[in-house]
């Protein structure tokens, strides 16, 4: 088989076709068109089988890339398929979503001078083939076990490890406060970049599986209509794993912070995601959470600020600028993010920040001061330092604010002050056992971690179900020994 690979030196990377940015401005349907079959193995053959495969070292789930491209330029799909998924539960999502730019494709040994593979692409359209042919298939335990677990959060760290302890023979309850599974991968990224029909059908399957969900349940200190205690629920299953995410969005002060037309990029999101899947949602429909003919700007530089300069674009914004305070080398967001907001009509501001609000009871303009890069901070970052003198006025009716996420108080919003966490209020776990300072309540993904990726949230659902499935055998056997 090894006869088809190594191409990469007569076949030249093609990306999936891109649909034209004059199109895409008009919906919210995904950018990029389905890999052919052809172009999928031909693609695939481009892989140089290397001894130490960097794509996958650098993959934070470690997926066995080499072997499911090999599998797919033979032609062997439904292989290459359950190899992808052995070590993913959301292959589909991840080749949609994950920056390959920066984790896999940017570390392919023959990037330099021939252009990487095109992982994210294939490893889509494998996912996408095996829904299609009928090879996804419900989890069926070979044996069903007594003990329950409670997971808290429905994103993408809770649903990896609801796969993996039901696969075990758990029962599985996932409570989450929205109405639909997903978390940020529902509410939070935008259709263009993942459509909602991928993520519901998630749904489908996990259902079919056994995995039993508590949607529209938020977990409080006291039971209430639409809320459970944790008390109550740490008491009804005998473990529980916290995998809420970060959801507190860091704020902005200064003059006029408080200005309306200044909003949240989680909220502005959320109403426009929500208005995609058919809800009626007030504040889009008043105009508060819609961009549809305002000068729009964006604050911040990461992913989310990408979803929320392209998103005011698709709802017909007047003009569109992303202010970031850094320059695009120094951003965080994906590259091929910046380039697609670009081709779509979004302005980008570099080495700039904001120094003010303007306006009268609504946000009329944003002052904003130049800035030059410094030495390297604590973090290796180039600071930023304001040019003195280089005020200048950006015409505002609407401002986003896209400056990452923080831990909400979760030992304070649940009554729970023996939950242990850090001082940037990340739960504290213990690192090799998840577990956190109650027994038997473990977390994971970023309310762990902080702000991070899909996958990385995969990574540590699916490492935190293990050791909760080892822990859980322990009480077992304990309980078993004391019954004799």
């Amino acid at each position: 088989m090894t006869e088809r690979m190594l191409k990469f030196v007569s076949v030249a990377q093609e990306q999936p076709e891109k649909r034209p940015a004059e199109a895409r401005r008009r919906d919210f349907n995904e950018i990029y068109d389905e890999l052919p079959l052809t172009q999928a193995q031909t693609q695939s053959s481009r892989c140089s089988q290397c001894g130490v495969p960097f794509c996958s070292v650098h993959c934070p789930l470690g997926n066995n890339i080499p072997d499911w491209l090999m599998m797919t330029a033979a032609g062997r799909l439904e292989e290459a398929y359950e190899v992808s998924s052995a070590t993913n539960n959301f292959p589909e999502i991840c080749g949609r979503i994950c920056p390959q730019d920066r984790l896999c494709e940017g570390n392919c040994v023959i990037e330099p001078g021939f252009e990487s593979v095109t992982i994210g692409a294939v490893e889509r359209f494998i996912t996408d083939t095996a829904f299609e042919q009928g090879w996804v298939r419900p989890v069926r335990p070979v044996a069903e076990r007594t003990q329950t677990v409670g997971i808290i959060g429905a994103g993408p760290g809770g649903l990896a490890a609801a796969v993996q302890l039901r696969e075990l023979g758990f029962q599985v309850h996932v409570y989450d406060r929205y109405d639909r599974i997903g978390g940020l991968m529902m509410y939070g990224i935008p259709g263009f970049k993942l459509e909602k029909d991928i993520v519901l059908r998630r749904h489908r399957l996990l259902e079919e599986s056994g995995v039993t969900f508590h949607l529209g349940r938020g977990v409080a200190d006291v039971d209430g209509d639409d809320t459970i205690a944790f008390s109550t629920l740490h008491d009804r299953h005998d473990a529980v794993l916290i995998t809420t995410g970060v959801y507190k969005s860091r704020d902005i002060g200064g003059p006029g912070a408080g200005l309306g037309g200044i909003v949240r990029a989680l909220d502005y999101l959320t109403a426009s995601n929500r208005v995609s899947l058919g809800d009626s949602v007030a504040e889009y429909e008043s105009g508060a959470l819609n961009a549809a003919g305002k000068s729009v700007v964006v604050i911040g530089g990461g992913d989310t600020a990408m979803d929320c300069v392209r998103t005011a674009i698709r709802q017909g914004a007047r003009s569109v600028k992303c202010l970031y305070r850094r320059d695009r080398a120094n951003m965080p967001g994906s590259v091929r993010e910046v380039k697609n907001a670009e081709e779509e009509g979004v302005e980008f501001v570099w080495l700039a920040g904001p120094e003010a609000f303007l306006g009268d009871g609504h946000v009329t303009g944003v002052r904003a001061v130049r800035m030059k890069l410094g030495l390297p901070d604590a973090s290796g970052r180039q600071s930023v330092e304001p040019v003195e003198g280089s005020a200048f006025t950006l015409e505002a009716d609407l401002v986003v604010k896209a400056l990452g996420f923080d831990p909400e108080p979760l030992p304070t919003l649940w009554g729970q002050p023996e939950l242990e966490v850090s001082r940037w209020g990340t739960l504290m776990v213990d690192r090799q056992t998840f577990m956190t300072s109650l027994p038997g309540v473990f977390a994971a993904g970023d309310i762990v971690r902080g702000a991070s990726l899909v996958v990385w949230a995969i990574r540590d659902g699916r490492d935190a179900a293990a050791q909760m499935h080892r822990w859980l055998e322990t009480v077992a056997a304990v309980r078993a020994e004391a019954a004799e």
